[in-house]
């Protein structure tokens, strides 16, 4: 059994990526339909996970503007973030999660999501070592970013639907920027 007390938990919520080269870090994140990378240099000592929840990129004008809902977005700075720390990208590996069928009646973001992840690590050439996706249950994830240790556990139904809800929010939409000026 390994001692987590030390552990230093850091939670990515969706939309978001964290990087890490402190061995006491996990990065933890609960996942529905959403998918996690968690991408990582052995050599380097650096690894990290981003949590995103929709494949492909946002379209201007389309509606779905918020880029750090997308996984092509948040791939790319996810591995920019490790080249950064010092990662080189012939060495990185990946472990890929997430991607459950959460609601029946609903399309299967979840799958188009793993699919998405998968395809994105193979044009760039990055290892898949580990992966778990699909299903019809919410994961809890938990990633050692210089280890490379991964651990997850299933959710509940209602585990499940609470993760979807907090999914399904709306995108908080930016208050509009003051357009006028008043001179003195």
């Amino acid at each position: 059994m390994i001692d987590d007390s030390a552990a230093k938990r850091v939670h990515i919520i969706q939309g978001e990526w964290k990087v890490s080269k402190d061995p006491n870090v996990v990065l933890s994140t609960i996942l529905g339909s959403c998918v996690a990378a968690c991408i990582r240099d052995p050599i380097a000592g650096v690894g990290g996970m981003n949590h995103f929840l929709l494949p492909g990129s946002a379209v201007p004008g389309a509606g779905g503007g918020d880029a750090t809902r997308y996984g092509v977005h948040l791939m790319e700075l996810l591995i920019n973030g490790l080249l950064k720390q010092g990662a080189r990208r012939d060495r990185l590996e990946a472990k890929v999660f997430g991607g459950a069928k959460t609601i029946a009646t609903f399309s299967n973001v979840g799958e188009q999501n793993a699919a998405f992840a998968q395809q994105f690590l193979r044009d760039e050439g990055i290892k898949v070592v580990g992966s778990s996706t699909g299903g019809d249950h919410g994961r809890k994830l938990e990633f050692w970013p210089v280890s490379g240790r991964a651990r997850q556990y299933p959710l509940t139904g209602a585990e499940t639907q609470k993760t979807v809800a907090l999914e399904q929010r709306p995108v908080p939409v930016s208050k509009p920027v003051e357009t006028s000026i008043e001179f003195f």
